[in-house]
């Protein structure tokens, strides 16, 4: 197990054309540990909520993993933590899926599929994104449908919202720009203890 790697192909939901991440993680990694490697190589801040939502899972039925919230009601679905929870126990065999969502508000779901176990590669660094395409959608845009309205205004500079929606870019962006060299991945504990410990 040690010697493998997981290589999943991440596509953003209802964006068109698809942006997508090819990337290969250690065998043993959390699905926090995941959710830090799809964070990272989509572009996402991780300022938001996340969960996986597994259909079927050696659980039993539907299984939802991420941040548990311990003031939901009694008799709420329960949230499993997800830095408790190995992705071979849910990515059972190449084909296996999942749904990511990543901020609650906007509703960003990607299809996380995993398409290969393969062979550590001696001398190689993992987690490494392999392939992509596309430019991530800026945070806190709206979701899929606020993306389609920005892109309809960066595209048309007479349009009445394009200097207030170029300076709150930052003055640019390019949908179609993505390296996947150029993706660098956080320790996925050290981005924990910043989470939960202020560390």
């Amino acid at each position: 197990m040690r010697s493998e790697v997981y290589q999943f192909r991440v596509t953003l939901r209802e964006v068109k054309p698809p942006v997508w991440r090819l990337i290969e993680v250690p065998a043993g990694y959390s699905l926090w540990d995941l959710h830090v490697a799809i964070q990272d190589c989509m572009g996402w801040q991780d300022y938001h909520l996340h969960a996986f939502r597994f259909q079927e899972s050696t659980l039993g039925s539907a299984v939802e993993v991420g941040i548990p919230d311990e003031d939901l009601p009694e008799g709420a679905e329960t949230v499993l933590p997800g830095w408790e929870q190995a992705i071979r126990q849910f990515f059972t065999a190449p084909g296996a899926s999942a749904e990511y969502e990543y901020d609650f508000g906007d509703g960003w779901e990607h299809d996380v599929v995993l398409e290969a176990v393969l062979p550590r590669v001696k001398g190689r660094k993992y987690p490494r994104c392999v392939g992509g395409a596309r430019a991530c959608p800026p945070e806190d845009c709206g979701g899929p449908h606020g993306y389609e309205d920005l892109l309809a205004v960066i595209f048309e500079p007479r349009h009445p919202e394009f200097k207030n929606m170029m300076t709150w870019l930052g003055g640019s962006f390019d949908p179609e720009g993505f390296d996947p060299k150029a993706v660098r991945f956080d320790n996925p504990r050290t981005r924990w203890r910043r989470a939960f410990q202020g560390a």
